[in-house]
């Protein structure tokens, strides 16, 4: 299934479905359908959280009510006419991992840096801002994030089985699906902090965006790769900047799991439906690591006006174009 928050009047979010490019909002079609011993509950939640935590039962008559969408062909609202936001627009946490070692082998060796072995020991992550998420869409910044403003192109989960302590060979099953994920970075913001040894924080705490959708599980087998440390998936990265292609990666390229990055993160900490935990930035994906590695010369950077279209195979295309609030 394809999962949406959709806007559709100000201030007003509901939880969709999308199906055959049209969105159905979820709780009207429950509210229409006859009464079926096929549904495990007596409704469903208009929002994404109150969904998640309703765990396999929502998941269910999620699916039941997909199958039925032509019957309700009168809910479905063409997805070119429908506001996305983000598919969880309010995660109740937000962790961003450092998985692909292309990325942080490029990013060291640009700073004249070996490889940190650490790398191998312990999959990492930091907190970042759970309450600056947005969708598809014009993205809102200020003039000290245009300084050397960047994008980072990475696959996202969330959350949908509450645990603590979960191991690898079970971590799977804790998440509800996938999103692309742009975590966008003022470099020059960041790298002055971070000579005091905090953050990121600063840099990066004033946008992420996810979306367009959350793809369940179901819906990528045919991309699924099983390893002994959970599973990944043969997914094309890309990203665009005003429609040229400046990154390329692929999802199978993480060399930790979303399994083990899991695993991880519930050590004596318990994990809720709605965390979003990030893949970290893939190999080429963010203008700091290709103007290091002589890429761009001069340095590229993203600039008010541009459109930055990140792309997953099996996820979609999440675009988002810059404006500046002076």
């Amino acid at each position: 299934m394809k999962l949406v928050t959709y806007q559709p009047a100000p201030d007003i979010e509901r939880l969709g479905l999308l199906c055959n490019n049209h969105v159905y909002d979820l709780a009207l079609m429950r509210a229409q359908a006859t009464s079926t011993a096929s549904f495990t509950l007596p409704y469903l939640p208009s929002d994404m959280l109150s969904f998640l935590r309703l765990g396999e039962s929502a998941m269910h008559d999620a699916k039941v009510l997909e199958g039925m969408a032509n019957e309700m062909s009168e809910l479905g609202m063409p997805e070119k006419e429908v506001i996305l936001l983000s598919p969880v627009p309010h995660p109740t946490s937000m962790r961003d991992g450092y998985a692909f070692r292309q990325h942080v082998e490029a990013a060291r060796r640009n700073r004249g840096l070996e490889m940190i072995p650490e790398f191998d020991e312990i999959p990492i992550f930091y907190f970042t801002n759970h309450q600056a998420v947005f969708g598809p869409g014009p993205i809102n910044v200020r003039p000290m994030h245009l300084e050397q403003l960047d994008f980072e192109l990475e696959v996202a989960i969330v959350i949908g089985k509450k645990g603590i302590d979960i191991p690898a060979s079970h971590a799977d099953e804790h998440i509800a699906g996938f999103m692309v994920m742009n975590d966008w970075s003022a470099r020059a913001m960041q790298m002055h902090e971070m000579k005091l040894n905090l953050g990121p924080a600063k840099g990066k705490d004033f946008a992420t965006t996810l979306g367009p959708w959350l793809v369940t599980k179901e819906e990528l087998v045919s991309k699924k790769i099983d390893t002994p440390h959970g599973a990944t998936y043969d997914m094309e990265m890309t990203c665009t900047l005003n429609g040229e292609r400046v990154s390329l990666g692929n999802v199978k390229d993480m060399s930790w799991t979303f399994a083990q990055i899991i695993e991880r993160a519930s050590y004596g900490v318990t994990l809720h439906p709605g965390d979003v935990i990030g893949s970290g930035t893939c190999g080429t994906g963010c203008f700091l690591e290709l103007n290091g590695s002589k890429v761009y010369d001069p340095p590229l950077w993203v600039k008010e006006g541009d459109t930055v279209v990140c792309t997953i195979d099996g996820l979609g295309a999440l675009s988002n174009s810059i404006e500046v609030q002076r």
